[in-house]
């Protein structure tokens, strides 16, 4: 079995759909992603790109993915913001979360970023348990805000 952890290429966006669906599905949200195909390859790999990504290969195959983008806090300046990490069910708990995880905290070293954000559902405590591994903080005070502009 030969496990490769590599950037994510523009021929992987179906398959790294397939994931963002099956995560919608965990997350009890499936009807939630309306993104299509077309936008989220020119969003990853058109002339201005917005989100960069790893996955995680086993035999060819894409069994996991990590998403981020770059985010900017006033009062840290640049930020790697992990929007999605996902290891396919069949594929949970055999070590590619922590190799896709692992990667992104080479990354954002590399391009100097002071340090990686996300978010996670209080009820997901699979992940949480995951995220404690790395000494993460849970910081319960601030709230989720969000508007829809369409």
């Amino acid at each position: 079995m030969e496990i490769i952890i590599r950037r994510a290429l523009e021929s992987d966006c179906p398959r790294l759909l397939e994931l963002i669906n099956e995560l919608a599905l965990y997350e009890r949200a499936p009807e939630e992603v309306t993104v299509t195909l077309e936008h989220f390859k020119e969003s990853g790999f058109g002339k201005s790109p917005v989100w960069w990504a790893f996955v995680a290969e086993v035999d060819g195959d894409v069994k996991g993915f990590a998403l981020y983008y770059i985010r900017y806090s006033t009062w840290k300046g640049q930020r790697m913001y992990l929007e999605d990490i996902l290891v396919t069910e069949s594929w949970r708990g055999k070590g590619l979360g922590k190799l896709l995880f692992d990667r992104l905290i080479e990354e954002a070293k590399d391009k100097k970023f002071n340090g990686i954000v996300w978010q996670v559902l209080e009820w997901n405590e699979p992940a949480i348990h995951f995220y404690k591994k790395y000494k993460a903080d849970f910081d319960p005070e601030w709230v989720n805000c969000s508007i829809p502009v369409n």
